[in-house]
């Protein structure tokens, strides 16, 4: 059957863009191959979902079409076609071992896309390999968000002949594997008889062109293994444990696109404050005498000193608010939560002692 994208990531269909972003973040985390309890085909079938979904022009093919509209990861029909035929009476029993011929390995997508088109081999375009990181940032970095430069040793496309595989300065020739198709043709036998099968040809991975001259630094492939440095822009507000998506930062492959790059971050603890939604939270000890009579009081935010006004009869436990202090939100910003904790004496001076006498005896 074909997927859902919808169940996938566990949203309604008329779920919001801000909804299914929060969706692929809960499960992505969730299911990170990197966790000890990850699953590497369920983490890419929900980024599979995310893909579609989170743009707009392919969530309203898909909505219309379904997963085998054009931006769609198969490219066509993508469902079990040997349980289609038996639900329809068709026994394949009688062709296993039979006049040579076995159904064993044989893959009936293939055989169906060349009959309706878009079988899931045929046009799909190669991918390189997705790479997973880890980023630590200290508190403010997450709060505020920062661009880190980060050097990786991957396979990328060569500079020097661009990709192409040629010696600088050469031209290309016609792939004589292939004689300039891209493709090679061949016969493989189905339950219907032979039938002609199309895949990319090797030798110039699907260009139909070859250098006459390789390329001196990759060797012709186009590409190659080197230290890469790569710019990675991090959101403000971003949560421990999210993650970052870089479209096409991973490894490249010739004659494909290359693969993502997923950036898992680490947030560092904060020896004062804790995040809470676009609000940050603090614990603030003051004494009973400010308490009592109010006070004004300097406070470290992340942006420096800010006076708090303590009312008067301030309790312990009481939260006061020190706005827009807080974590960037577009053009506005939450604000510091101040959890007050009023420190009480454990010992009196003697005229201490009896003024606190005389308020008990008034009732205070």
């Amino acid at each position: 059957m074909a997927k859902n994208y919808y169940e996938i990531l566990g949203v309604d269909k008329t779920a919001s863009k801000d909804e299914i972003k929060k969706a692929f973040r809960k499960l992505a985390h969730k299911y990170h191959p990197d966790k000890k309890d990850g699953d590497a085909d369920k983490f890419k079938e929900i980024n599979e979902a995310y893909t579609v979904l989170s743009d707009d022009q392919k969530r309203q093919q898909y909505d219309t079409f379904g997963q085998s509209f054009a931006g769609g990861q198969g490219g066509g029909f993508t469902g079990n076609w040997e349980d289609i035929m038996r639900q329809s009476g068709f026994d394949f029993s009688g062709f296993t071992n039979q006049g040579g011929f076995s159904a064993e390995g044989f893959d009936l997508g293939d055989i169906f896309g060349e009959f309706f088109g878009g079988g899931r081999r045929s046009g799909r375009v190669k991918r390189g390999r997705d790479i997973s990181i880890d980023i630590e940032l200290s508190f403010e970095e997450s709060i505020f968000g920062i661009e880190k430069a980060i050097l990786l040793n991957k396979v990328s496309v060569c500079q020097t002949c661009e990709g192409s595989g040629a010696k600088k300065g050469t031209e290309m020739k016609t792939c004589e594997t292939c004689n300039g198709r891209g493709t090679i043709r061949e016969l493989k036998r189905s339950i219907f008889g032979s039938i002609e099968m199309t895949r990319a040809c090797e030798t110039c991975s699907g260009t139909g062109k070859t250098p006459k001259e390789k390329c001196p630094i990759c060797a012709g492939l186009g590409v190659f293994k080197k230290e890469e440095e790569i710019k990675i822009k991090i959101p403000a507000g971003i949560e421990h444990g999210e993650m970052v998506k870089l479209a096409g930062a991973g490894e490249a492959i010739k004659g494909g696109a290359s693969g993502d790059l997923y950036i898992k971050i680490h947030v560092k603890n904060h020896k004062i404050f804790r995040k809470a939604g676009n609000d940050l939270i603090m614990n603030l000890e003051i004494k009973l005498s400010d308490a009592l009579l109010g006070a004004k009081i300097d406070v470290q935010t992340l942006d420096g000193l800010s006076t708090l006004d303590i009312p008067e009869g301030t309790s312990n436990g009481d939260i006061l608010r020190i706005k827009g202090k807080g974590v960037p939100q577009g053009r506005s910003r939450g604000d510091i939560l101040v959890n007050v904790k009023v420190i009480m004496p454990k010992k009196l001076s003697k005229s201490a002692r009896e003024s606190i006498q005389k308020l008990k005896e008034e009732g205070i």
